[in-house]
């Protein structure tokens, strides 16, 4: 494990703020829930724990910026540090009571992602990696899989919501073109959880676009501390702002990436 004071911080905030999302996942008929668009919603669970996490952060780090799902951007005092938070990634599976949903939380750096930790409150799975200090699943290191064949491998993917109904072509071609190369094909409805199981050698790969940036820039630095590449969908560094990305092993990410921009 990880025992520095920012990691310390850090998982200390997901678990108080995963505590209310895992009581509420029992009672999940009884969630208030308001529409945000078709496919998407957002929860009063979601916004509780939101606000844990910026409180405990806050008072953490004061001063320290954040980019929230649902609070937006915070400037703050610090400008040399940001968080990227989402309180509840994988709200649809959460509303379904479909236990693979997660806190996710990242600190960026003087523009560069240091640290980031992914916390399942459901099942008490806690992934987190620090820069220069390797990736961890609960007390066990992580590798990314060691697999050189997109035949062989498992590769995770984002599907469009009914809400993003232009992404839908891009995204059908693209899947077409995988599906002709790629052993096996999944969709588990959280970026975050998608690139701990890259960080932790459960998924092979994994690609999506129009993704945001408190989805996976925790799970972009779990994927780079377990060995792993990440780029943007042209092989660029510009996940968060291009809000899309690729990760894998080097060879499974070369091939992904090079399947998809060729489809």
């Amino acid at each position: 494990m990880i025992r520095t004071a920012l990691m310390n911080v850090m998982t200390a905030a997901a678990i108080k703020a995963g505590r209310s999302l895992k009581r509420d996942l029992g009672e999940v008929e009884n969630l208030q829930v308001s529409v945000k668009g078709p496919g998407d919603f957002v929860t009063a669970a979601d916004r509780r724990a939101e606000t844990v996490l910026f409180e405990e952060l806050s008072r953490a780090r004061p001063g320290y910026g954040f980019v929230m799902e649902e609070g937006g951007v915070v400037e703050g005092a610090d400008k040399s540090h940001c968080w990227h938070i989402d309180p509840l990634d994988g709200t649809s599976n959460f509303l379904h009571g479909i236990p693979v949903f997660a806190v996710s939380l990242a600190l960026e750096r003087e523009g560069q992602l240091v640290a980031g930790v992914v916390y399942n409150p459901a099942t008490d799975d806690m992934f987190i990696a620090e820069k220069g200090q390797g990736a961890y699943h609960n007390n066990r290191r992580m590798r990314v899989a060691s697999r050189k064949s997109l035949a062989d491998s498992m590769i995770a993917c984002g599907i469009p919501a009914l809400a993003w109904r232009a992404r839908h072509e891009r995204f059908q071609i693209e899947l077409a073109a995988a599906m002709a190369k790629i052993g096996n094909i999944r969709r588990l409805g959280a970026a975050s959880i998608d690139l701990a199981m890259v960080a932790a050698g459960r998924c092979d790969g994994y690609w999506e676009r129009g993704i945001n940036s408190w989805d996976i820039a925790a799970g972009v630095v779990l994927v780079r501390e377990a060995g792993g590449y990440v780029t943007d969908l042209v092989g660029g560094g510009d996940m968060l702002a291009r809000n899309e990305i690729c990760a894998g092993n080097e060879t499974i990410h070369r091939l992904l990436l090079d399947l998809v921009r060729k489809a």
